[in-house]
């Protein structure tokens, strides 16, 4: 499996990032028949990120398949700053990951499939470890998962009926 992340930027300023694109094959009657599917994420590193998984015959077309359905798919993760707001774990299937907010200047420290989430999510600095199996779609579902079951303060406080400052202290 190729894990090779290009990255590219859109006219509607949306980030585009191809992780892998992995070709696949279906066993007939005549031989076998060769396929190909692509994993790629958008965002518009400004707290937006989405996932989008295309196949196809050709290469072309399995990327472009993926890259609207990640456009169609973009989902919004309440940031602070360039880093996270709190560290969190999230899974999917065997992949689990571990994210927690660095101090400015620490940079993007993790694998491949999650750097690339978090470089179109304008995430700068952040320590992160994928933990069990490294499959980059599940690795990189965890990950958008993750990010988007940080909540903001604002939405703490409100949800609990007490002011920001109370909360922090």
């Amino acid at each position: 499996m190729a894990t090779n992340v290009e990255s590219s930027q859109n006219t509607d300023g949306l980030q585009e990032k191809l992780i892998t694109v992995n070709r696949v094959a279906k066993v007939v009657k005549g031989g076998r028949q060769f396929g190909f599917t692509a994993l790629t994420v958008v965002g518009d590193g400004n707290g937006r990120v989405g996932l989008g998984y295309g196949k196809a015959r050709e290469v072309p077309m399995a990327i472009q398949k993926a890259m609207d359905k990640a456009r169609r798919n973009l989902r919004g993760v309440a940031l602070n700053g360039a880093t996270l707001q709190y560290p969190i774990t999230a899974e999917h299937g065997a992949a689990r990951v571990f994210m927690q907010p660095a101090s400015e200047g620490t940079g993007i420290i993790a694998g491949g499939a999650m750097r690339a989430v978090f470089e179109v999510v304008g995430v700068k600095d952040v320590l992160a470890k994928c933990i069990g199996s490294r499959n980059p779609i599940n690795v990189v579902r965890a990950t958008i998962r993750g990010l988007s079951a940080i909540k903001s303060p604002e939405y703490q406080a409100a949800k609990r009926g007490k002011t920001v400052d109370e909360i922090r202290s």
